[in-house]
């Protein structure tokens, strides 16, 4: 987290300090803001797609052991 946090700061006071126009330093900016907002869309739509599995694993592990213990 610290390091994405120093990537990003890092990169918006790149483009602050770049010897563009502010039209162009502003569609950097924005550009820069899509990208990383799709980025943390991803990331996040793949930590849901492992809470997923893990639940449902964890139902799978719940179940096994419910059978075994009626088993029993």
């Amino acid at each position: 987290m610290a390091f994405a946090l120093g990537a990003v700061t890092g990169a918006v006071l790149g483009i602050l300090f770049a010897p563009d126009k502010g039209s162009e330093t502003r569609n950097k900016i924005s550009e820069q803001g899509k990208k990383m907002g799709d980025s943390f869309k991803d990331k996040l739509r793949r930590g849901k797609e492992k809470v997923n599995d893990l639940k449902e694993d964890l139902k799978n592990a719940v179940r096994e052991n419910i059978d075994e213990f009626e088993e029993a």
